[in-house]
């Protein structure tokens, strides 16, 4: 079995969990507020690009900070990370291409879900107990949804 460098682990692991908690956030309260399937596309690459280059200088700047990086690492950690938030925000394009907006929501609930519940597991399982990881993680994603759904609708009724 190979060994996962710690920076590609860094960029892979901040990718994916900034990828799926903030485009999700994103495009329920982006459907909430506007119903509008180009907004949250639009939502989506914006996420994808300019959040993606954000979060990686976060995950840079931080390595730098902390002193106890080499340069190539923190290039890889700062790499991987745009790539794979990029890559994780892209799919959620996928279903608003493929169905109605409303379906597309609730399609790309589940996927963010259910890929951050085999992440979380996967990161769990040989430390502490799978389970107890998984749903913290859940917990925190399905609060993030709930407060942009009534955020959205907040918008909707006072700006709409």
């Amino acid at each position: 079995m190979f060994k996962i460098r710690h920076s590609l682990k860094t960029g892979f692991s901040f990718g994916l969990t900034s990828g799926i908690i903030t485009t999700l956030g994103l495009i329920v309260g982006l459907n909430a507020g506007t119903h509008s399937k180009l907004a949250v596309v639009g939502g989506i690459l914006t996420i994808a690009i300019a959040d993606a280059f954000s979060d990686a200088l976060g995950i840079h700047i931080s390595q730098e900070a902390e002193g106890t990086y080499l340069s190539k690492d923190i290039w890889e950690s700062t790499f991987a990370t745009f790539l794979f938030k990029f890559i994780f925000a892209s799919t959620f394009i996928i279903p608003l291409l493929l169905f109605q907006l409303s379906t597309a929501v609730t399609v790309n609930v589940v996927w963010g879900l259910s890929l951050l519940s085999i992440f979380s597991f996967f990161i769990a399982k040989e430390r502490v107990k799978s389970w107890k990881v998984v749903m913290e993680h859940l917990i925190i994603a399905l609060l993030v949804i709930v407060i942009t759904k009534n955020v959205g609708d907040w918008i909707s009724k006072t700006f709409g």
